[in-house]
């Protein structure tokens, strides 16, 4: 995108030169989590959504943006997370240098509004900034001064690079849709998928890599646990959180956490009912008898990005099997959402 500031009134102008664009543009406010970790006190459900085309124009609003604000003698990334809230509602997150995983790392500068859709308007949501209006509609978010617009976020759907892995030879298939014979407890949904219904592996597992790819509902009456909940629980006895997470500040009881043990090193949730992967590399504990001897360790990359590096697992976590020795199943956890999971395969070691 070219700079406009040229054609911009004086006021506009000042603007642009006196400080970072979308800092000035934005309220500094720092992101301290758009969801509650706990739910009301009603923990009341709204819909869950699990087809696009049904979730309304919320959803379409929803999502992740990213583009290039251009001023006199600066241009900045920025990356936005929109989270729906229900009813037309909506929160902002923007992130100077890019998205989560993609130029923004935890710590680094960020933004945050809140908005709704316009009354009337019905598929425009509006932010209104300190020195300036942002609005998005039809997949474009606009940074509006004055009438003028200083520069426009596309809408990006970001797909992990292990998508849809094959197999390598070798590998011990899990799950392809085409049945559970692999599992107890488990639950074909659409025919197609696994769906999270405290599903156990029949057999056992020791030191393995795993590839999981996973799906949460659009739950957007809904906060924190009860928004799109599930485990991935490696070895059955360390849990891997499954959450709809998207824009949140990165907990270990949200997406890519280990449950009560560690935070991942950014959040990188995807918006719901996009596909996500896990592919997690897992060394067991080692034991003497009934005496650990040597704690577990994982490497984990959510959506193809390093969460957790060689990462020491001091105990087990709760919800399954106790930490203790021998081989253990996979576990899929069900927390009554309609989170859904495909392509899992292991290769042992």
């Amino acid at each position: 995108m070219r700079s406009l500031v040229h054609t911009f009134p004086n006021r506009v102008r000042s603007v642009l030169r006196s400080a970072p664009a979308w800092g000035l543009l934005m309220a500094a406010m720092p992101l301290v989590g758009l969801l509650p970790t706990t739910t009301p006190a009603a923990f009341a459900k709204g819909p869950a959504y699990t087809d696009p085309q049904a979730a309304g124009a919320d959803f379409q609003i929803q999502g992740e943006y990213r583009g290039e604000i251009i001023g006199e003698d600066r241009e900045e990334t920025w990356g936005a997370q929109v989270i729906a809230l229900g009813d037309g509602k909506f929160q902002l997150n923007g992130f100077k240098g890019g998205l989560p995983g993609d130029g923004w790392s935890r710590g680094d500068e960020t933004q945050t509004y809140q908005g709704a859709i316009e009354d009337g308007s019905g598929n425009r949501a509006v932010f209104d900034a300190e020195r300036a209006t942002l609005e998005i509609a039809d997949g474009k978010l606009a940074v509006i001064v004055d009438g003028n617009t200083l520069a426009t976020l596309e809408k990006v759907e970001r797909e992990s690079p292990t998508l849809g892995k094959e197999p390598p030879a070798g590998a011990t298939v899990l799950f392809d849709g085409s049945s559970v014979d692999a599992w107890e407890s488990a639950k074909l949904v659409d025919e197609k998928w696994l769906g999270a219904t405290n599903a156990v592996t029949r057999e056992k597992f020791g030191d393995h890599s795993l590839h999981v790819e996973f799906r949460t509902p659009f739950m957007p009456h809904d906060r924190g646990q009860a928004r799109g909940n599930s485990g991935v629980y490696i070895q059955g006895r360390y849990e891997l959180q499954v959450l709809d997470s998207f824009g949140l500040e990165g907990k270990n009881n949200e997406c890519g956490g280990i449950y009560t043990i560690a935070e991942p090193a950014v959040n990188m949730c995807f918006p719901p009912l996009a596909w996500q992967t896990y592919d997690i590399d897992f060394t067991a504990a080692r034991y003497d008898g009934d005496q650990k001897t040597q704690n577990a360790r994982v490497t984990i990359r959510h959506n193809g990005v390093l969460i957790h590096d060689d990462l020491e697992l001091p105990s087990g976590t709760p919800g399954f099997r106790p930490e203790g020795p021998g081989d253990e199943s996979l576990f899929l956890q069900d927390h009554g959402d309609p989170v859904v999971f495909r392509n899992i395969w292991v290769v042992t070691k």
